[in-house]
């Protein structure tokens, strides 16, 4: 049986914390800027931790190895 790979993609979009959740960068940031809430853009400057069921799929078929 092969080595199972972590996607690249994956690589670049998560990080895992210490306690093994997964870390990601919130959507929406990349035009358009001017229409969007002043709100919204400063909560988007920062990481958000991924709710547990979501994390879960992403370890298990894209980060098979953790980081």
């Amino acid at each position: 049986m092969p080595k199972m790979k972590t996607k690249s993609g994956a690589k670049k979009r998560f990080s895992l914390t210490a306690t093994g959740k997964v870390k990601f960068k919130p959507a929406n940031k990349r035009h358009g800027m001017s229409k969007r809430p002043t709100d919204m853009k400063r909560q988007s400057r920062r990481n958000e931790v991924m709710a547990d069921a979501d994390a879960k799929k992403v370890i298990k078929f894209f980060l098979p190895n953790g980081l």
